[in-house]
């Protein structure tokens, strides 16, 4: 397995890279205010989900295709951003309705915005780049499965997520607990708009 030094020093920028301000925080705390804290949860598990599936790819290869094929690299980029834009779209046309209740106090299908954390974070080209990169740097083929390593430095990357994260969320599902006492169709306004903007991001991200 990995080198306990290197393991250590992996957590360490880890920490650092997670704490800092970024797409995933921001999708991740509009959909709290939005919709609430199993929707903030919701999308944090599918953000975490695609950083695995980004692990085994580059463990198995795939990664590097998006590095060496710029092709490969503007497909993702535009399925990305497209399916970012329809999410706004979606989003925006049920502005009113995602805070309605149902009997079952589910404020939407928490399945669907797993999804939907999950595919935000699969078609993001820069996701599988910054794991390409990263990665590697702490793996060593004599020490065992290559997939078994980059699987074991997924899971510190998440552990610490979950930590900086889960207090985002909670922060945001308390501030959507006041605010939403005076406008309730505004979260849903922000989250639309936040959608749109990571797609018109990813779409005008040059390829590093």
């Amino acid at each position: 397995m990995i080198d306990l030094q290197a393991l250590l020093v992996f957590t360490a920028a880890s920490i650092a890279l997670v704490a800092s301000p970024g797409p995933d925080m921001l999708l991740i705390a509009s959909r709290s205010v939005s919709q609430g804290r199993a929707a903030g949860f919701a999308t944090l598990a599918g953000i975490q989900v695609g950083t695995y599936v980004h692990a085994c790819a580059a463990a198995l290869g795939l990664s590097q295709l998006m590095q060496v094929v710029p092709l490969a690299y503007d497909v993702v980029r535009w399925a990305g951003a497209l399916y970012l834009l329809y999410l706004a779209w979606a989003t925006w046309r049920s502005a009113g309705t995602l805070l309605q209740v149902d009997a079952r106090g589910f404020a939407a299908p928490l399945r669907s915005i797993f999804l939907q954390g999950l595919w935000t974070n699969v078609l993001n080209p820069k996701m599988a780049l910054f794991v390409l990169a990263l990665f590697p740097q702490f793996v060593a083929p004599e020490r065992g499965s290559i997939l078994l390593q980059m699987l074991l430095l997924a899971t510190v990357i998440n552990a610490i997520g979950l930590v900086v994260n889960g207090a985002v969320i909670l922060a945001a599902a308390t501030a959507r607990n006041r605010l939403t006492q005076r406008a309730s169709r505004w979260p849903a306004y922000l989250l639309s708009a936040v959608f749109a903007a990571l797609a018109v991001r990813l779409a005008l991200s040059p390829r590093q």
